[in-house]
């Protein structure tokens, strides 16, 4: 038997070019690792500039399920109390949502010996080995087991060890730094995430009483600590966020200012707009971003940092979807990343699936290899320019969701977007901030057949 329920949606009608200024929150992708951070103190800490995003919220109630208290104290500020922490045991439900179940590991092992949680969700965009967390913390003295879908962690008492990744892992070399800083001894991690959002939480770790340094490239090390405190620490801008409005104003032929953005954490988006033509100027405000004319096809191939970000790809897509001639995408992070590209298509983008040729295609990408399926796209051709269409599509994951938003915005006629909850995983108050650029967008709330 149908039932009725009510579904927020945005609805955006094209053809307005993005103008003013926006001001940059606290990036997503250092946010809520910072507040599990927190746990590992032994006093209150007070993170500042944190987004009012769902991910937040969510960490935010798992936080408070394990004991803790978490204090909403001012515009975008948390204080954190771990002193009532009490549970070592995350609720199922919680790794369904999202992927920070395993970050909590370190925390949880320093203060119980034990975690048992659920294994992550997330994006659906390719497979994410956990391996590269867990093979780490068995090398410091954690033994492992998995049952329905439920990791069990113990521990004696974590131990320092030298640990190289064998690929690349912003999330693994965060889940090793948390378990690191109270562990017995010097742990060396080797191929370790380069990314600012990792030097942020080594920042706040830091600031909290613990011991790490960057030795070398790569190569992040952390000298054991018997105890952390508090401190105070305001999250980064989030640069993808950045990236979202900058292709959002180019591709609508328009001008703005993002207050707060960091050209150093910005390197080779900047060095990509620079060679397909697209206007920017970097100032003590932050970055403008402005159409000075013709786009020029460019190709772009996404690395680690500080290559070209993966999260930027799908963004970047639709930037050039509005440049002249043909431009490759080349995915080689992510195992399957263009789940945008049949909406793009729908909406009147002329985009082909490529298969490189690449000489050792294990080592190449950052991704299992093995793990690869006869339908993964690697990468794209895109010919434009393009005029997008309007059109009803769903939200299949946060930054596919945000590409075929910024589509609609740059195109002409009326574009509905479901399942805009994906989007608001990783954005703050995204419709206000675009409609103050001159967007056409408004969340409605309409009635579905369930």
């Amino acid at each position: 038997m149908s039932s009725t329920k009510t579904e927020a949606v945005f609805v955006i009608r094209g053809g307005t070019p993005l103008r003013g200024c926006v001001r940059a929150g606290g990036a997503k992708n250092a946010s809520y690792k910072l507040m599990i951070a927190a746990l590992l103190g032994s006093d209150e800490s007070r993170l500042l500039n944190l987004p009012n995003i769902s991910d937040v919220t969510m960490v935010s109630e798992v936080m408070q399920s394990l004991g803790a208290e978490v204090v909403s104290a001012g515009e975008q500020t948390l204080f954190i109390r771990p002193q009532g922490l009490n549970s070592a045991q995350i609720a199922t439900e919680y790794g369904e949502a999202s992927r920070a179940s395993t970050l909590f590991l370190g925390p949880l092992l320093a203060k119980f010996g034990r975690a048992e949680l659920p294994l992550p969700g997330g994006d659906k965009i390719g497979k994410r080995p956990l391996e590269r967390h867990l093979d780490g913390l068995q090398a410091m003295g954690v033994t492992l087991t998995q049952e329905n879908g439920i990791l069990l962690a113990q521990t004696q008492g974590l131990k320092g060890t030298t640990y190289r990744f064998n690929k690349n892992t912003h999330t693994g070399t965060e889940t090793l730094i948390l378990a690191a800083v109270l562990a017995q001894g010097k742990t060396v991690l080797e191929n370790a995430a380069e990314e600012p959002e990792v030097d942020d939480l080594i920042t706040f770790l830091n600031a909290m009483g613990a011991r790490i340094r960057r030795r070398a490239f790569r190569v992040i090390e952390i000298e054991g600590v018997t105890h952390l405190t508090g401190a105070i620490h305001k999250i980064m801008p989030d640069r993808n966020e950045v990236v979202s409005y900058a292709c959002g104003a180019i591709a609508s032929k328009g001008d703005i200012v993002v207050e707060n953005a960091r050209a150093e954490d910005l390197t080779a988006f900047l060095t990509k707009l620079q060679e397909a033509g697209a206007g920017f100027e970097v100032g003590q405000y932050g970055i403008r971003f402005f159409y000075q004319g013709a786009l020029r096809a460019t190709d772009v191939e996404t690395q680690i940092h500080p290559g070209f970000m993966t999260d930027w790809q799908p963004l970047w897509a639709t930037l050039v979807c509005q440049a002249e001639g043909d431009s490759i995408i080349h995915e080689t992070v992510m195992q399957n990343r263009f789940q945008y590209v049949e909406t793009l298509v729908k909406m009147g983008a002329k985009i082909l699936p490529l298969q490189p040729r690449v000489p050792n295609p294990d080592e190449f990408y950052n991704f299992e290899w093995a793990d690869s399926q006869p339908n993964d796209i690697h990468a794209i051709k895109i010919s434009g320019p393009t005029l997008f269409l309007g059109g009803e599509f769903a939200v299949h994951d946060l930054r596919a969701g945000a590409t075929t938003l910024l589509a609609a915005i740059s195109g002409t006629g009326t574009t509905t977007l479901h399942q805009i909850e994906q989007i608001e995983r990783g954005y703050q108050n995204l419709e206000t901030k675009l409609r103050s650029l001159g967007a056409n967008i408004e969340r409605k709330i309409i009635s579905v057949i369930d």
